[in-house]
């Protein structure tokens, strides 16, 4: 969430920023126009408190000096009294549903973009700042897209997934649970060495937690909801990660949190009008190693960077070929205000393909889940910032595996840093 103190002593500044999104998506006027109705609301009843407090003490000090309680003056103080507390009783109701209209829009807007992010309309004005693993690339001209290889292995099922479900879901059979289950256990093994504290947190969470991290209210369709209770499905890691710290005042000395942790993730993907409608690039249902990380503002820029190389070097481990690219303003996810996506190689579509996003989204997610710190010896509190990436989405894993270790006569070479896992050199 934006600062409201800042939009409304800075506007024309902010809504330069929100237009780096795209020009004309984001309206400060009608914030800007509650918000000084509300504080005018406020103004008037905090006045009129005033004098109701005013009145309460006259009264009493007019009967200790001797006037009666059924005296005209007295009376006609009470008749003046009763008069505010009535005005009172309305002005206060309308205050909270100004506020509450207030909150609605403000959680409306994204997160206003890093003056380091690239300007840019779309995906296609990215900005490329690294590749790797040119060395890798595989010379076979004829491998097969990554679904395809996986039927003829016996390791991917996709029909029966849809007797089981519907489309968009895979069912892992033989080794391809197993090479899963090892791609699992090597991030989270290479990330825990790196300092992150493995977490297993609820697969269900509230309202509350999927509006505090951004999720809701703009992405509410592609979420999936158990209509009996006040329960969504995780659609990744970072919503439960985050807060775990809700509401909370840490103590600076807390910082930085690291936490990693696997869960499947449960997206709709509505909007994708039949994009990617083969394979494991985008299912409802997939598996996913997220990075969270709650720091010092101080220390944000250089967490993201580590960040960054911690899953960078998932992929250099398992010696994938990829590319790092920094999201334009217009590209941007909507709690993000800087972020870096990681591109693997796919050579069956000759394409990077994202398998990673690594964010840094300031003190966005801490306003709206009230995450603070205080430090020793100073006043009052501080937002922390909050920085997530996936470490890595699981399943493109092993589709850039299926692909990029494809042999010529069908077989599928296992990296060697997955074989003490599998027990296997080959599929």
């Amino acid at each position: 969430m934006l600062d409201l103190k800042q939009i409304r002593q800075n506007p024309q500044t902010i809504q330069e920023l929100l237009d780096r999104r795209g020009a004309g998506q984001y309206d400060l006027n009608p914030i800007l126009e509650l918000n000084r109705r509300q504080r005018e609301l406020e103004t008037s009843r905090t006045q009129l408190q005033a004098r109701s407090n005013e009145i309460g003490k006259l009264i009493g000090q007019k009967i200790k000096a001797g006037s009666t309680p059924n005296s005209p003056e007295i009376q006609a103080l009470r008749e003046d009294g009763n008069q505010v507390k009535s005005t009172l009783s309305e002005l206060e109701p309308q205050e909270k549903e100004l506020k509450a209209e207030l909150e609605t829009l403000l959680l409306t807007l994204p997160n206003l973009p890093s003056e380091s992010t690239p300007m840019g309309k779309n995906e296609e004005e990215n900005v490329e700042i690294h590749r790797w693993g040119d060395e890798y690339l595989p010379q076979n001209d004829q491998i097969l897209p990554h679904w395809q290889i996986g039927e003829q292995l016996g390791i991917l099922n996709f029909e029966r997934a849809v007797k089981v479900a519907q489309s968009r879901f895979v069912t892992l059979m033989g080794a391809g649970a197993a090479l899963e289950r090892a791609l699992i256990s090597f991030m989270l093994n290479q990330q825990t060495t790196a300092g992150y504290v493995e977490v297993i947190p609820p697969m269900l969470i509230n309202t509350q937690s999927l509006t505090g991290t951004g999720q809701l209210p703009k992405f509410a369709e592609e979420s999936f909801k158990c209509e009996s209770d006040d329960l969504w499905l995780a659609p990744t890691a970072e919503v439960p990660l985050v807060n775990l710290y809700r509401d909370e005042i840490l103590e600076a000395s807390q910082l930085p949190i690291n936490h990693c942790a696997y869960t499947p993730c449960f997206r709709r993907e509505a909007g994708s009008y039949g994009r990617d409608t083969r394979g494991l690039i985008r299912l409802h249902q997939f598996n996913k190693v997220e990075l969270v990380k709650i720091v010092h503002p101080n220390t944000s820029e250089e967490e993201h960077q580590k960040l960054l190389k911690n899953a960078e070097g998932i992929l250099e481990g398992l010696k994938l070929p990829y590319r790092t690219i920094e999201l334009c303003t217009g590209d941007l996810g909507f709690s993000a205000s800087k972020t870096y996506d990681l591109e693997v190689w796919l050579p069956s579509s000759r394409k990077y393909r994202e398998i990673s996003s690594c964010s840094n989204c300031l003190d966005f997610q801490a306003r709206r889940s009230n995450i603070r710190f205080k430090e020793a010896g100073k006043k009052g509190t501080q937002f922390v910032h909050t920085l997530n990436g996936s470490g890595l989405a699981v399943g493109r894993t092993m589709a850039a595996i299926l692909e990029n270790y494809q042999q010529p006569d069908g077989t599928v070479r296992i990296p060697e840093v997955l074989q003490p896992y599998l027990g296997r050199e080959v599929l």
